[in-house]
């Protein structure tokens, strides 16, 4: 588990606020990925643009690092063995039948409760692990296959309508491959086939790790000064072709462009002794003003929710006076926010 000691320890989650009018919040992508948004946030300085302009903004020589995780139908809906209606949210799958889940009902299960699902799957509540449920699946099928044949797609909360096929589709990205996550890394859902293959073209490296994001993405902050936040841990995993990948562009000048704030936390995770190392493990990664960056040089992202951990993030990368500005900025232009919205490129870390 990797943590960091490097918080700002006097802010407070209203530091971190703004004013949201709720029709800005996407609640569906729009047509063509690349057609979003692109907003270039470059010191103090901000311009706009649109996302298939990307490519004007890398360099021959520079790394795109992408999370390849793949969101899974995570969201399993049935009953207790009382009768009672429950929704269980897979976070992780520990083995071929044994998960650990969120679970929505009228009561708190126990352990020995057992919970009903569709074509006869049953499940055993067996512990507890914090605020997750430790769950043992019976049956010939494995956990990915109950979820792929009966799970809906876990929309954030705040996307109103249940998830459809186009939710199936585009709640992904083009290159997700690791099965794992809940929630999509979502500054990758704008990238096409077409502009990977420009950015290709243009001599810009793409690498990979592997994040699977968990639903503590968006559950609100309970503390009121974020030092005393702890951040829900996730499983990640540095491929040796990434890390080499990072050292050999940094060493040549070149930067190092995070795609999302997933890739940059796995990225961050992996380089505590100063270098991106290979490997896998659980970070708890939490990212404040005040961080000292080693791996990422330039980040791709989307809007955050106010008051949020990967508001803090961007706001400890670009400066919170900058990404004040920056959100005023796009609340005023009428930017789309959150998974379905448009994106920033944040062209200077502190």
């Amino acid at each position: 588990m990797d943590t960091t000691a490097e918080r700002a320890t006097s802010l407070s989650v209203e530091d971190f606020d703004y004013e949201l009018p709720p029709e800005l919040v996407a609640q569906h992508p729009l047509a063509t990925r690349s057609a979003s948004r692109l907003m270039r946030l470059a010191g103090d300085a901000v311009t706009h643009h649109r996302f298939a302009d990307l490519p004007q903004f890398v360099r021959r020589g520079d790394l795109l690092v992408f999370n390849d995780t793949k969101v899974v139908k995570a969201r399993l809906h049935g009953t207790r063995d009382s009768g009672g209606k429950v929704e269980a949210l897979i976070e992780r799958v520990i083995d071929d039948d044994e998960a650990l889940a969120h679970l929505r009902a009228s009561n708190t299960p126990r352990p020995g409760t057992w919970l009903r699902f569709a074509d006869g799957v049953e499940a055993a509540v067996i512990g507890r692990e914090g605020d997750l449920f430790h769950l043992r699946f019976e049956g010939a099928a494995s956990v990915f296959t109950i979820m792929e044949r009966q799970g809906e797609v876990p929309l954030p909360p705040y996307i109103e309508h249940a998830p459809d096929a186009q939710d199936v589709e585009r709640y992904q990205t083009v290159y997700a491959r690791q099965p794992g996550a809940v929630a999509a890394p979502t500054a990758g859902l704008h990238f096409d086939a077409p502009l990977l293959d420009a950015l290709t073209a243009n001599g810009v490296e793409l690498a990979y790790v592997t994040l699977h994001v968990g639903a503590g993405t968006f559950q609100p902050m309970r503390a009121g000064n974020i030092a005393d936040h702890r951040m829900h841990t996730e499983w990640y995993d540095i491929p040796a072709a990434t890390a080499a990948a990072v050292r050999r562009v940094q060493a040549a000048g070149g930067s190092v462009v995070a795609v999302g704030t997933t890739s940059l936390r796995a990225l961050e995770s992996s380089a505590r002794q100063g270098y991106v190392a290979a490997g896998c493990g659980e970070t708890d990664l939490f990212i404040t003003p005040g961080y000292r960056f080693r791996a990422v040089d330039r980040l791709i992202t989307n809007f955050h929710l106010p008051r949020s951990t990967l508001l803090m993030l961007v706001s400890a990368f670009a400066g919170m006076a900058p990404i004040r500005e920056a959100y005023r900025q796009a609340v005023a232009e009428r930017y789309r926010f959150f998974s379905y919205g448009d994106a920033m490129l944040i062209d200077q870390r502190m």
